[in-house]
């Protein structure tokens, strides 16, 4: 019996997979190659230019397709992303690998990508790690350590850090060479270095000079690369960076946190590989699959359009506020093929607007200006009113009088192209005047907003290494970098994630520091494989999200409908199962594609499968539309005689027991 019970289920397990996984089809992958060189858009539908024998291939693949199974195939998705990590240094004992694959393995939970600003914050597509663990060579170590040390015996102490600043590309050089030596890689590579104490503390610095009373330089331990790895030094600091006073997502000194687990009272190895285990986990969800800011679809021309509205004391002063560098950023990262995808392109365009003269202008800033008091202790306790702008309601105005600023700027309108424009407003005032009392720059879905004042700086309510943070208000190249990639790209700030354990937007300032655009602790516009790499995936998740959302409501209608079988017609049902097999062919080599970080490629096949589901939803609208009501009469059953005759010979005989039942049931008595 257990044997007869054990072959069933293999049975019915190998029909499941039969269903929901099409066998290879020979010939397919090859055609679809040739078209994507032909046609690399997917201008054109590639079904009718497919060969009969690969139509009859696609036929025979799954003849009998049950729905539900083809549903859950689609939600099944999984995009596997490899995650190569060395260790680095002598001090990680030979088992350290092992051990550290086992608490990651262990550690792992397959879960969905996520977009911050949408109601519905879970896309349908799934990601995973595939992890790799080994050692580095001893030579790397060595040439890292003599860096290293050459590079702390010729550095100066600061008065005002007990941390010795050195220079990131002391470690970076030899990394990269080490990376590069990789190539071609396939994922990306994370260093984490352990070379044991040094003769000071140190941590890196991400620009040249020091800090001073009026400026902070924030040090680091980490560094991200414009290629696809990561180093972290675990020896370096104890750093700690974060909001001052109070608030979320700081990074604290001490052993508290993972980025610190070398510091502090010694720990046992499995203690230690279990925090470097979270820390591995944690820069997996920031920084390779990170949360949509928002969902962004695919457009051929990306124009960003700079609308400076300047006071009459301020039109010529545009330090600062260089449009040329910003425009550079981007551009250099488009020519190099690193933020756009194929056939895009990517223009700015540069207006001027006097805010004399601009009636909507001084109209926006007056209905958006708040106050808010705080207090202050000096002799004694004082409230200070301050003014802010609301960023949500200057948005509303000029969203309402776009008209009016096209007009105004003499900017063009554009029917094919999406277009962001940028309002960076450059006032006469003498007071400080930010974006929701903190912000230079906020970025919205159809524009991003700049303010600044003739305030130079102010202290912000961030901190790093003990020393408050500056915030250099007229400084706008940063903070707008930051908005245009959250506004055009959907890229989030790396302080910023989609939790779906809490349902709330978590805060984590660890990986803000380096080589990021975004945070009030980097100095650095320059982008990292983090926003270039999000930049590109972004459009295809919402694509891929787009697709697999809108074929399963047409599964569903089929299901509806009462299958199909009884909705498609004989010919339509050899072309859906055609179509839906194509369709879910390509759906798969798109995630292979993005798995291989093949971005071009998989968008080939995502706007190729485009006229597959396109094809689907036109033969079920099409059949359902050929649906004939029908009404079948049927007669009235005839009488139960029966049945009813027999009711009444119980119920008769009933009566008559009951009524004789004196002398049916009569009991003997006793005589006496």
């Amino acid at each position: 019996m257990p044997t007869t019970t054990t072959a069933l289920l293999l049975f019915l397990l190998l029909i499941h997979l039969t269903i929901t996984t099409p066998s290879p089809i020979p010939g397919l992958d090859t055609f679809l190659s040739h078209r994507s060189t032909v046609d690399p858009l997917s201008t054109n539908d590639s079904f009718p230019s497919l060969p009969s024998s690969l139509k009859k291939s696609l036929s025979l693949s799954s003849p009998h397709p049950h729905i539900p199974s083809l549903i859950s195939s689609l939600l099944s998705l999984s995009l596997p992303l490899s995650l190569h990590i060395r260790l680095v240094g002598s001090s990680f004992p030979s088992d350290s690998s092992s051990l550290l694959q086992s608490f990651l393995s262990t550690a792992h939970i397959s879960d969905h990508f996520h977009v911050i600003t949408t109601d519905s914050h879970r896309l349908s597509i799934k990601h995973s790690p595939h992890l790799e663990v080994s050692h580095a060579g001893s030579s790397l170590s060595s040439r890292l350590s003599e860096a290293l040390k050459s590079s702390i015996s010729e550095s100066t102490s600061s008065l005002r850090s007990p941390l010795l600043s050195i220079p990131y590309n002391t470690v970076d050089r030899i990394i990269k060479q080490d990376f590069d030596r990789e190539k071609p890689v396939q994922g990306v590579y994370v260093y984490l270095i352990n070379l044991g104490s040094q003769s000071k503390n140190y941590a890196y610095s991400y620009s040249e000079g020091d800090s001073s009373p009026g400026f902070t330089k924030c040090l680091g331990t980490i560094w991200t690369g414009k290629e696809r790895y990561l180093w972290i030094d675990l020896s370096a600091g104890p750093v700690d960076y974060g909001p001052a006073i109070s608030g979320d997502g700081v990074l604290p000194r001490g052993e508290f946190h993972p980025l610190t687990a070398m510091h502090g009272r010694p720990k046992s190895q499995k203690a230690l590989l279990a925090d470097l285990a979270s820390l591995i986990w944690n820069a997996y969800q920031v920084l390779l699959v990170p949360s949509l800011r928002i969902p962004v679809h695919f457009q051929n021309s990306l124009i960003v359009e700079f609308i400076h509205i300047y006071g009459s004391g301020s039109g010529k002063d545009l330090s600062g506020l260089d449009w040329k560098e910003i425009e550079k950023t981007f551009m250099d990262e488009a020519n190099e093929g690193g933020l756009l995808l194929r056939n895009q392109n990517l223009a700015f365009r540069n207006y001027e607007v006097n805010y004399d003269q601009c009636s909507i202008c001084s109209f926006a800033i007056s209905r958006s200006i708040n106050s808010y008091t705080s207090r202050f202790l000096f002799d004694n306790y004082t409230l200070i009113v301050s003014e802010y702008l609301d960023s949500k309601r200057l948005h509303q105005i000029l969203s309402d009088s776009a008209e009016e600023f096209r007009r105004m700027a003499g900017t063009p309108e554009e029917d094919f192209s999406r277009v962001l424009p940028v309002y960076v407003f450059d006032l006469d005032y003498n007071t400080l005047l930010m974006l929701d009392r903190y912000h230079q720059s906020v970025a919205f879905r159809d524009m991003v907003i700049a303010v600044r004042t003739k305030t130079t700086q102010t202290v912000s309510d961030y901190s790093c290494n003990g020393r408050h943070m500056f915030t250099h208000t007229r400084v706008l190249e940063r903070p707008l970098v930051g908005s245009i990639l959250q506004s055009m790209w959907g890229v989030s700030p790396t302080h910023l994630s989609w939790s779906p354990r809490h349902n709330n937007t978590l805060v984590d300032y660890t990986w803000s520091v380096g080589q990021t655009p975004f945070g009030p602790f980097s100095e650095i516009s320059s982008l990292s494989f983090v926003q270039k790499d999000a930049a590109r995936r972004n459009v295809l998740l919402t694509s891929l999200n787009y697709s697999i959302s809108s074929v399963i409501d047409v599964l569903e209608s089929i299901i509806a409908h009462g299958g199909d079988r009884k909705l498609l017609k004989q010919n339509q049902h050899v072309q859906f199962i055609q179509r839906w097999n194509l369709f879910k062919y390509k759906l798969d080599k798109a995630i292979s594609a993005m798995s291989h970080m093949d971005f071009d490629m998989a968008l080939y096949y995502l706007r190729s499968s485009d006229h597959d589901m396109y094809a689907i939803h036109s033969l079920v609208y099409h059949a359902s539309q050929e649906l004939e009501a029908l009404l079948v009469c049927f007669k009235d059953p005839p009488f139960p005689w029966g049945s009813v005759s027999m009711s009444a010979v119980v119920f008769f005989a009933l009566v008559y027991v009951y009524s004789k039942r004196e002398s049916l049931f009569r009991n003997k008595r006793k005589q006496f």
